[in-house]
């Protein structure tokens, strides 16, 4: 089993986590890692903040001689912003001169943390309910995907649609998807889309929008039937709803495949000697009965509008009990190609804990030996 903790607040002075669970002996690349990082700051509608950190990781334990030794990885991000923050962030007395934010933004945690932790200072709550903390995820992800690497498994994302714009270019890969700012592969609609962005900035809006994450490479059986937490698409469905803003998540073309007929929506099942077992369609988006079935992982996830606003809407002082506009905090106007990297990060976490699980090893030897011989026993029948 792999497990990932992180600590840090927004405004800390580091963002720390720990990876438990991956194997001896997985190569690594720490200016891949750091790639990873600087993929998630990027994106058309980022704001000032991704001008000032230039996120880069520090491996403190678990990394010898560019190489896991098993036990848990564990590594850190400065915060390059900490230095103006550290009287807000003290660890020991405020200064006095240091104003408590009173004042929560609806669609924020500001409100319901407050009351759940019994705070009067909604700090307490927004600097760890920030999305920063996805750069930790982000890193961890980078490990993951080196892993994923040895059983010959990629994960990119693209952009879908911006507010009521989307995409129509339908051939996807990675590498169009990193040429373009918004990681969007339809030209045209990207233009209209920055546009939507410009117009919603300039009113001090935000606005969200749908990334498509993909899997290839994905051996079948991974995942279960025989529990409910088990699932793959569970599982899935868990790590992307994590994500801060993300509000819904579909595999496949599941919305749309409501509107068809089952002969219309169920992938037909081919055989050949040279590729087994195959589907010429991938509806169900590469998992059936909470299982891989061997085709590409499709999912979609439905950001929503950071709520944030720079033209903030009513709230009201969580002191005086009067109605006051809502606080404002440097933000972004879109964060959907963000998300998508995020969302990349998510899945190779679940992949990676899944044939951890399955093929079983404390060493990537093992765990390669396991895995050659189960798609060896596939491919024989």
């Amino acid at each position: 089993m792999i497990r990932m903790l992180s600590a840090g607040e927004s405004h800390g002075k580091v963002l720390v986590a720990i990876v438990e669970g991956l194997p001896a002996g997985i190569s690594v690349d720490i200016d891949f890692i750091n790639n990873e990082l600087s993929r998630r700051q990027k994106g058309y509608g980022r704001g000032s903040r991704m001008k000032i950190e230039k996120d880069k990781i520090k491996i403190i334990s678990g990394v010898r001689n560019g190489e896991t030794i098993g036990p848990p990885i564990a590594f850190f991000i400065e915060n390059l912003d900490y230095e103006k923050w550290k009287p807000t962030m003290s660890v020991t007395n405020l200064s006095e001169n240091v104003k408590a934010v009173k004042i929560p933004r609806p669609g924020h945690t500001d409100l319901s943390g407050v009351l759940k932790y019994n705070r009067s200072d909604i700090r307490d709550i927004l600097e760890r309910s920030s999305a920063r903390e996805t750069a930790l995820r982000v890193a961890a992800g980078g490990f993951f995907k080196l892993f994923l690497r040895y059983f010959g498994i990629k994960i990119y994302s693209h952009t879908i649609s911006i507010g009521n714009i989307s995409a129509e270019k339908k051939v996807i890969s990675l590498q169009e998807a990193e040429k373009s700012p918004l990681r969007c592969l339809d030209p045209e609609a990207e233009k209209r889309m920055i546009s939507l962005i410009n117009e919603v900035k300039e009113e001090g809006d935000s606005i969200g929008g749908v990334s498509e994450i993909v899997a290839e490479n994905i051996p079948v059986g991974l995942g279960s039937h025989i529990s409910y937490d088990k699932r793959l698409d569970a599982k899935i469905g868990k790590a992307m709803l994590s994500i801060p803003s993300v509000k819904g998540v579909e595999i496949g073309p599941a919305f749309e495949n409501t509107k068809l007929k089952g002969s219309q929506v169920h992938d037909e099942i081919f055989y050949s000697q040279q590729k087994g077992f195959f589907r010429k369609t991938n509806r169900a988006g590469g998992v059936e009965g909470g299982i891989s079935n061997g085709e590409n992982l499709i999912v979609r996830i439905a950001i929503k509008p950071i709520p944030t606003l720079m033209k903030p809407l009513n709230s009201v002082n969580i002191e005086t009990k009067r109605q006051e506009k809502a606080h404002v905090e440097r933000s972004d106007t879109c964060i959907v190609p963000a998300a998508g990297v995020i969302g990349e990060a998510m899945m190779a976490f679940v992949l990676s804990d899944l044939i951890v699980e399955k093929f079983g090893g404390d060493n990537i030897s093992d765990i390669k030996l396991n895995f050659e011989n189960y798609r060896r026993r596939l491919r024989n029948g």
